[in-house]
């Protein structure tokens, strides 16, 4: 996984701060990038969660809240009424905010994952919640008092910005963008047809073929990192192929009949990329890629396919897929300013043939006042209406896979710790196959 940086902040330049005030109260979105408008009005959502050995009240998780706007102030923007970069009157943390007891916490953080719909009811309230729930009889066995859960709208955070407000770190975003590296204009025409193309073909396809909505579900899992890292360097492959492969072969499901494909997976995933394009979208750090896994009945082989597959992708241009749906994008949100009717309800559900999306976020490591008393296992994972995800999120011991798929999918999780157990017991001859080294994480 590539390293991420915090360097890029936004300006505290007074004029700018008056311009960005003065276009959200034209249109409370007019400030986001075409990326962040596509995962607005998706209605994507995101969330973190951990428990703590801290009794959160009302007044704390409000202090809380208040250090998170001033590391990430893009939580300032996006609704009716916001005033970016300003911090938030009382009234409106309190609507934002929630605290409750319960008895044990039995059944978390899986009980408390859902769509957050409710982010969106009102249009003049920031674009996310925070809430806590503490124990009543203080902490229990292991000594857990609370837990919290932060959730928002996608358009507002990513990975990386979670990972940093783990670590206490400022999350703001300047322009993600390289203006000085350039991309060819054969590339940058090409991308664009492209784009355009593919917004008719799926807002077409999708009015037409788009599934009724389906139950959904959410699990997590958290495992130790060290078991996982020893049997990578046992298959002689990625750690990150490792987690792709366990989640893929035991949701598709073992024998003749398969859940998501009999012959081949077709798989998002995501990476950070340190070589930035004047292309790339100006807020997000997050890179999207496309693959596609052969369906193999021996684990060993599957796991060292992937391996093989992810290399030779990222061997290529990172960028061109990324390209295409950025253009995509675009078209899509001039389309909807011209009539409301597009792209239309049902395209938000038509995923295009995409069986799942694999998300690895950076290390979440908890460092300093925001996270004073969380523990881990650290779960943080994402909902769009028409993928199936799984987000893998690395800590210093555990790492937690956070699945928010189809109903139908979401029983074969417990596959996952079954499988892993039956590969641990192999007799696995050596490979002769060279480890890439992963950056220390």
């Amino acid at each position: 996984m590539k390293s991420f940086s915090s360097s890029s902040f936004a300006s505290d330049d007074a004029r700018a701060l008056e311009l960005a005030i003065a276009a959200v109260d034209k249109h409370p979105q007019a400030l986001f990038t075409d990326f962040q408008w596509f995962l607005y009005e998706a209605r994507d959502t995101v969330f973190f969660t951990a428990f703590s050995k801290t009794a959160f009240d009302k007044e704390s998780i409000s202090n809380l809240v208040a250090d998170m706007v001033s590391l990430a102030p893009q939580l300032t923007h996006g609704f009716v009424g916001a005033r970016p970069g300003q911090p938030f009157p009382k009234h409106m943390l309190d609507a934002i905010t929630h605290v409750e007891e319960v008895d044990e916490f039995d059944g978390y953080p899986d009980k408390w994952l859902s769509k957050s719909t409710d982010i969106f009811a009102r249009n003049d309230l920031p674009l996310f919640r925070v809430m806590a729930a503490v124990r009543k009889g203080g902490a229990d066995a292991e000594g857990r008092v609370s837990i919290i859960q932060v959730r928002s709208s996608h358009a507002l955070l990513e990975g990386s910005d979670s990972a940093l407000l783990t670590r206490s770190q400022s999350a703001s975003h300047g322009v993600m963008s390289n203006k000085d590296n350039k991309v060819s204009l054969g590339s940058r025409i090409a991308s664009t047809l492209q784009g355009w193309s593919m917004t008719w073909m799926y807002v077409a396809l999708a009015n037409l073929l788009a599934p009724k909505e389906q139950p959904w579900g959410f699990r997590t899992l958290a495992l130790k990192r060290h078991r996982l890292r020893l049997l990578a360097n046992k298959l002689g492959v990625r750690q990150r192929s490792l987690y792709f492969a366990l989640v893929t072969y035991a949701l598709n499901g073992d024998g003749p009949d398969k859940h998501m494909s009999k012959k081949v997976i077709g798989a998002a995933y995501t990476m950070l990329d340190g070589k930035r394009l004047e292309t790339d979208d100006d807020f997000f750090r997050v890179r999207a890629l496309q693959a596609k896994f052969k369906v193999l009945d021996d684990f060993v082989e599957y796991v060292r396919m992937i391996d093989d597959t992810v290399a030779g992708i990222e061997q290529k241009d990172l960028s061109k897929f990324q390209s295409v749906m950025l253009n995509m994008f675009n078209m899509l949100r001039r389309l909807n300013g011209m009539w409301k009717a597009l792209p239309g309800k049902r395209f938000w559900r038509f995923n295009g043939g995409m069986h799942i999306v694999l998300t690895l976020v950076p290390p979440h490591r908890t460092y300093g006042p925001m996270t004073h008393g969380m523990v881990e296992p650290i779960y943080c994972g994402a909902w769009h209406p028409a993928a199936n995800i799984c987000t893998f999120c690395p800590g210093r011991e555990y790492v937690t896979l956070n699945f928010s798929m189809e109903e139908r999918h979401i029983a074969n999780v417990g596959k996952i710790e079954t499988l892993l157990e039956r590969i641990e017991a192999m007799d696995l001859a050596p490979t002769g196959r060279k480890v890439v080294e992963e950056e220390a994480n």
